[in-house]
């Protein structure tokens, strides 16, 4: 059922409405994002607690579940930040990036893309987005010509994501309560998510000509003692998460974090006596770990969980069920959505309204979902994890991305579900 809007829901919405606003002008008013998505998050939740309904220790016994969650995202992050930072602190990045033999800007979209396209399959979008990018910083050190590859890792880690119960957050979401197997997920949707990649990466394809300037690697600049050690255990800390979760049942920021542990025992052990090699250990590495990215990602899902705790999401998610019979066009919709508003909630909404014993495990309906959740963020920055990744780490702006790739993507997005549909 819809709930009514009260002054509440009015309120909170018109402060993240300028709040979005002025997140997506960054670039004009000259205030940092990240000072925005937390002033707004607060301002939201504050306004919900004074009109709450429940009791005080009710409410926040809420807003704690909703920390937790984020909290492991933000771990997460936290882990995977610290082990790119640690590899290249150890200049490990040189022995990839020395592997890249060729500077054309063809051959290098392929090839990131589809590194992205399978390499998120197995880690996740978050995941991929972050180890990628990192390559590309050191691979490309013009900030505007590696935009756009940056942008299509993106593009290429959500799509990847899309079709593995273990590469977004919504599928495992789909995954971990029943609606969906790993099998039947990977059948039916490998397809839809590789033609949304393949629409944007065949448009740039033919308009890119040249060359990049790659990076000069200077015979002065060598890899660091152990980097070629922390290079293969990083990739394969990286790599262990999902394995770890699948062993223990444990989410997978823990499995970050044991990376994470395993590589400071080494580190610390591999340079221990040398004075001046402090700055290859973690605690100097922690350092460089880029806070404001992270405390944005931080601001921006309270904002979101706000909207979901005083059921403004799920009020619209059945707004459109009852306005729109049809579930493809549903499902559809809540992809486009999702660009702007975050798909967890959104797809948790969904899972509320469609009881199982009406759609049962790999009804159409949750592959539509699982593909719509996990490639529509791809239209906007700040529609994904991974993109929210990346505009912290490349200081990409909303505006600049939306110009860059929203309407090739929107495009990918729209025949990736016509193939869906077409085989089904």
């Amino acid at each position: 059922m819809i709930e009514s809007f009260t002054i509440t829901h009015i309120l909170i919405l018109i402060v993240f409405a300028l709040g979005y606003c002025a997140i997506i002008a960054e670039h004009y008013l000259h205030i940092n994002k990240t000072a925005v998505a937390l002033f707004v998050a607060i301002v939201c939740w504050s306004i919900y607690f004074f009109s709450r309904v429940n009791p005080l220790n009710v409410e926040l016994v809420n807003l704690g579940h909703h920390v937790n969650n984020i909290a492991q995202i933000v771990f997460f992050l936290i882990g995977a930040m610290t082990i790119v930072e640690l590899i290249d602190a150890h200049k490990g990045f040189r022995i990839l990036t020395d592997l890249v033999k060729t500077s054309s800007k063809r051959k290098l979209l392929l090839l990131v893309s589809i590194v992205s396209f399978f390499l998120s399959s197995v880690l996740d979008n978050l995941t991929t987005t972050i180890l990628i990018v990192s390559l590309l910083s050191k691979l490309i050190p013009d900030r505007k010509e590696r935009l756009l590859l940056c942008c299509l890792v993106v593009v290429a880690a959500n799509a990847g994501g899309a079709w593995t119960p273990i590469g977004d957050v919504t599928t495992t979401m789909l995954w971990i309560d029943g609606q969906i197997s790993s099998w039947a997920i990977m059948k039916a949707i490998f397809i839809p998510s590789l033609v949304s990649l393949l629409i944007p990466v065949s448009f740039y394809f033919w308009k890119l000509k040249g060359k990049f300037q790659l990076a000069k690697q200077s015979t002065e600049i060598k890899v660091a003692p152990g980097g070629t050690l922390i290079l293969c255990l990083g990739i394969l800390a990286l790599i262990f998460v999902p394995i770890f979760k699948t062993l223990t049942g444990l989410p997978p920021f823990m499995g970050i974090l044991i990376g994470v542990a395993i590589l400071w025992i080494v580190t610390d052990i591999f340079h221990r006596g040398w004075e001046d090699r402090a700055y290859l250990k973690v605690p100097h590495v922690l350092t460089k770990i880029d806070t404001s990215g992270i405390l944005f990602f931080l601001g921006i899902l309270l904002c979101v969980n706000a909207l979901e705790t005083v059921g403004i999401l799920k009020s619209f998610a059945y707004l459109l069920d009852q306005t729109f019979s049809n579930q493809p066009l549903i499902a559809t919709l809540i992809g486009i959505i999702s660009a702007i508003i975050d798909n967890v909630p959104l797809v948790a909404a969904t899972m509320g309204m469609y009881p199982m014993s009406q759609y049962p495990m790999d009804h159409t309906l949750w592959h539509m979902i699982a593909y719509t959740a996990g490639t529509g963020g791809s239209m906007l920055i700040i529609g994904s994890a991974a993109g929210v990744a990346l505009m912290g780490m490349e200081k990409i702006d909303f505006v600049t991305y939306a110009k860059k790739i929203s309407l090739p993507v929107f495009i990918g997005y729209l025949a990736g579900m016509g193939v869906y549909l077409l085989l089904r």
